[in-house]
This record gives structure tokens, sequence and C-alpha cells, in this order.
């Protein structure tokens, strides 16, 4: 390798390293490494462009104009319109509708019902939308939601692998452009034969193999409360109380820290005619207040037997008659709560709820609740007031799991005009207009129409996918550029040459998949796919079929949670060990590789 061979290599390692030991963001570490090699084209390297042309740093940026962004911007808007209006969740009910209570149907019902979504809308937003209904299936039907959630996750990757409109598989499509020399990128429909028979294998295999895999988790009891009753899942100690201060209280003009009651442990304050909900430690107490506690039965006793106050113990569905509900939230993967407290999220503040317990690898998390820094999996049970609930269910970066209702499809007309422009985007694309056109063009028709207005384009966009793109796509770049793709290529030539065509194929695939489960799809398809693709040309074998199972394989995040943030979206609801996702994913791994093979052989006659 040259000397600007290996700086390129070591230029994306680095920020990749710090990025898979979670001391850097995907995203910023794919936006530092367009910075150096922006950087070093600057001093004269040939990294981006030939070298001595420092004006060619420039390209460190080429990702925000790639067809690829505007492609996502499209789909982002088309898949919150299609939420927003109920449609998606309209065809979830109605395909869960015949589950009743049997556990194999619902397995396989819900894999099937995951991937479906997952065909036209993305990944995560696909798992968000029915894990609630999952966990509403598994408190009625009395299954342990272990034995469901992983079934919602390996769906909607199923439908990942069989729609173009899956970020690695719209990536892949766009580095064919990057090629040396430049490749046909790949049309809507190529993914679908393959990735239609890979997705209906795999459900197969959930509904006669992967469900006996499945962990069985104790199920929680539920005979308190209809929506919500996580208490004993959460080991909550906590308890509910209402406590009177007398007129003539000694708590009357104290704060709440003054009189030793941390703010999150107070869900409430009347005071004559108000009820406060948004509460910090400088609050003052009066005479006559009537405070609605969740803290432990010894400090609420020794803060009656301090003020003079009447304590009286709440049953959990009294405080619905005060306005207050129990509900589940997680952190959701990359979209800033991570590594974040609820005070630095300002939670209270903006919607009053406060922690009452969490969950951390299942496992009850002791400690001060409003300074812990949530991690990938974390589950919160929390209680606020009803009139913030819509506010905690606008946020972004928590998924409300409880009290969410799918009452089907709002406003008919504008869900009809959404599925309309959506399958005109399609039907376009089939036809041969640039996909990122159609999207765009549906995308547009939505704002235009004030469907969808543009603050909500803006809150629905996932900033962190656009940005790891914008960075990544110099790393592919100079990898191509360098020729440092092409050498690699080669090597993995020498090893798959005596297999042929379908070697290269499958070994791009499992390549793809190895690193996907460790650094992620979208990383996975910048690093693997200029290497497979460069492979290909080399060998002479199709590149569009190498280019589809490289992207097909960074969808097959069946082993680790890590892989993929719907798996991270699961693993708290779910009570899930790592383990457990690679003990039902390998085997899914396994058949889905070898319905690729058939597929490739059948379809694409490689």
């Amino acid at each position: 390798m040259t000397p600007t061979q290996l700086l390129v290599l070591a230029i994306i390692a680095v920020p990749l390293m710090f990025a898979l030991t979670d001391r850097l963001r995907s995203d910023v570490a794919a936006l530092l490494i367009a910075l150096m090699l922006g950087g070093a084209q600057l001093l004269g390297l040939g990294v981006l462009s030939t070298p001595d042309t420092p004006r060619d740093a420039s390209r460190a940026l080429a990702g925000l104009s790639q067809p690829v962004v505007m492609t996502l911007f499209g789909l982002f808007i088309v898949s919150q319109t299609l939420e927003k209006f109920g449609v998606a969740s309209w065809i979830a009910q109605r395909l869960l509708r015949i589950g009743g209570q049997s556990e194999p149907r619902l397995i396989v019902l819900l894999t099937s019902a995951t991937a479906v979504l997952s065909l036209f809308m993305n990944n995560l937003a696909a798992g968000a939308l029915l894990l609630p209904t999952a966990l509403d299936i598994s408190r009625q039907a009395r299954i342990p939601p272990s034995r469901l959630l992983i079934p919602v996750s390996f769906g909607s990757l199923l439908g990942g692998i069989a729609t173009y409109f899956t970020t690695a598989n719209i990536i892949a499509s766009d580095l064919l452009l990057a090629a040396n020399p430049p490749q046909t990128p790949l049309g809507i429909l190529d993914f679908t034969a393959v990735g239609g028979l890979m997705a209906l294998a795999g459900i197969a295999y959930m509904g006669l193999i992967g469900r006996h895999l499945l962990p069985m988790k104790d199920a929680t009891p539920d005979d308190e409360v209809p929506e919500v009753n996580r208490e004993l899942a959460y080991g909550l100690e906590r308890r509910f109380w209402e406590l009177i201060l007398p007129p003539a209280t000694p708590f009357a003009g104290l704060t709440l820290r003054e009189v030793g009651l941390p703010a999150w442990h107070v869900l409430s304050v009347r005071q004559r005619r108000d009820t406060l909900h948004h509460l910090t430690t400088s609050h003052t107490l009066g005479s006559g207040d009537v405070l609605t506690l969740a803290t432990d039965e010894a400090r609420a006793r020794r803060l009656a037997a301090q003020s003079g106050g009447a304590l009286r113990r709440l049953a959990t569905p009294e405080l619905e008659a005060l306005g207050l509900l129990v509900v589940e939230v997680l952190p959701t993967p990359d979209m800033g709560a991570i590594g974040r407290s609820l005070d630095d999220l300002e939670l209270r503040l903006s919607t009053g709820f406060v922690p009452l317990a969490m969950l951390r690898d299942g496992k009850p998390h002791d400690g001060d609740l409003p300074t812990v820094r949530l991690r990938m999996g974390d589950a919160l049970l929390m209680v606020g007031p009803d009139a913030g609930k819509k506010r905690l269910d606008k946020r972004r970066d928590l998924l409300l799991l409880r009290q969410v209702k799918h009452a089907g499809i709002t406003r008919p007309y504008r869900a009809l005009f959404t599925v309309g422009v959506t399958g005109l985007a399609v039907g376009a694309s089939v036809l041969g207009v640039p996909v990122f056109l159609a999207m765009l063009g549906a995308a547009l028709a939505i704002i235009l129409t004030k469907t969808l207005t543009m603050e909500e384009a803006y809150a629905g966009m996932e900033w962190n996918a656009i940005f790891l793109i914008a960075g990544m796509y110099a790393a592919s770049q100079a990898m191509v550029n360098t020729g440092a793709a092409a050498l690699i290529g080669e090597q993995v030539v020498r090893w798959v040459e005596p297999l042929g065509g379908l070697g290269l194929v499958g070994g791009a695939y499992l390549l793809s998949a190895v690193l996907t489960q460790v650094i992620g799809g979208q990383v996975t398809a910048f690093v693997t796919a200029p290497i497979t693709i460069s492979a290909a040309i080399t060998l002479g074998v199709n590149p569009q079929a190498v280019a589809i199972a490289t992207a097909m394989g960074c969808s097959a995040s069946f082993i680790t949670p890590i892989s993929h943030a719907v798996n991270v979206l699961v693993m708290g609801p779910g009570g899930y060990a790592m383990r457990d996702f690679a003990r039902v994913g390998a085997g899914l791994l396994a058949v889905c590789f070898v319905m690729l093979l058939v597929g490739m052989r059948v379809f694409w006659g490689v």
C-alpha cells in the first residue's frame, strides 16, 4: 500500500474505533473523517482528487449533494405523514386483528406486520410504531413481552432487506455511481425479488424455529391498572401518597429543599384553586397544601410526622382522578437522549413528568434517577400530568410506550392523499424517473398541500443519518480515488475467485453482515460497498448484484442489539440480554444467507 492509502485507512479507522467504543457518536465520527480528509486534500495530498489541488478539499462535503440525501429527505417526510394520519397504524391493526391469543400466530403476524411497514417506512419508525401495539397484545394475551418484541425488531429488518427505501440500500445504489468506472445505479424494484424471498423465508423461520429460541422472561401481573402495571418488573419501592398539610404546619414558607424532599418525589401540589406539576426544589410550601408524593413509606411517614399533616396511601388507579398518568418511555437511539440525563433534557420543566423507576439491562437500576445518564436499552417508568402527555409524546428523543392508543386513520382525505402521492412516487420510479426526484416530488406535494407543515417535516428528519452520510461519503470517495478500495478488492477476488460470482456475492453479504454487528449498517455500507463493487468489476461479476448483496448484509443486524437502533429499542421493554439476539438471530442470518444465494442464482443469474 502507498503512504496515501495507509493515511486514508487510518483517517477512517481511528474515528470509527472511537465510535465503536462509544467515545464518539457515529455521525460526529463521520464528520470528523470528512474534516480530516478535506484537510489532507488542502495540504496537497491526493486523497479526494489529484495531488496539489487544494481547491478540491470541498469534495469532503460532496455527500450532502448526493441523490441519496434527497431520497432520504423525501422518505422521512412521507414516513412521518403516513404515521401522522394513522395509515401505518391502520395497516398494523388490520394485520394483527386475526392474531387472537395464539402465541405462534402472533409471532408470525408481528414479524409480518413490521416487515410490511418497513417496505415503505424507515425501519426504526416501523419498529417504534408497532412496539406499543405489541406490548398491549402482550398484556391482553398474557404473553411475556420477551416472546413478541424480537419478532417486531427482526420483522423491520427483514422488510428493510426487500425494499429500496432502506438507508444502506440507497447508499449502495449511490456508490455504484462513485465506482471506477461508474456503474448504473439500482432501480426501485431491484431489491424486491431476492429480498422478498429472504423476508418470506425469515418470517417462516421465526414462526417455525425462531419462536422456540425466544427467551421466556417472567410475565408481569396485570391486575391493578388496565393500561400500565410494570411496577413489579421495575422493582418499584416508591409508592403513591397524599399528604395534607394543616393550617399551622411548620412546613409553611419552607422550600422542598429545606424540608429535605427531592422535587422528583413530588408529583403535584394543590393550592386552593391551582394544581402545580412543574416543580423544582425551590418551590415554597404553604399551609393547607395537598402534596401528591411518589416516595418510600419511611420518608412519607417521616414527612407526615414533621409537618403534622394527614397521610393517605393512594392506589395507582386513584392517580387518574388527580389528573396523573403512569407511562413507560424509552430513550430513542440516535435522537440526542443517549448519554444525557433527564435533568439535561429538562423533562420535568417541559412535560411535568418525573421518573419512578428504571430498567437497565433488564434489571431495576438504583440511583438519583433524574441525574443518571441514559444508555441504549434503558426503560423508564414515569408519572406526570395528563396535560403533559401530548408534549411527552411529541418528543423525538423519548418514545412513549404506554397510554398510546392507535385509533386508526384520523383524517381520511389526508390519509388517502398521502397514500396516493406515495403510490405515484413509487410508480414513477418504476417507470424510470430517478428515485430521488420521485421522492422529493412526493415530499413537496405533501408540504405544498399543507398535509404536513415544514416544522413537522424538520422535526421528523433523522439528521444523524444525513450527517453520517455526508461524512462517510467522503471516506468512500477517498478509498476509490486513492485505489485503496481496488487494492482490497483485488485481495477479496483472490479469496473468492475459485468460488466464482456466487462466492463473491456470498462473501459480500457475510462481510457486511459481520461488520454490521459492531458498527451498524449505515457505516458498513460505506466501508464495504466500494471494496465489493471494485472486486465485482475486476472479476467480471454483475456489480449491481454484488451491491445488492452488500446492502442486504448491512440489514442483517440479527446478532447483537447494538447493530441497529430498532434492536436497542426493544431491549428494555423485552428485558433482553445481548445473548438473546444471537440465539434467535444466528439461525435467521443463516436462512437469509441461503435464500440470498438461491435468489441471486434464480433472479440475477449469478
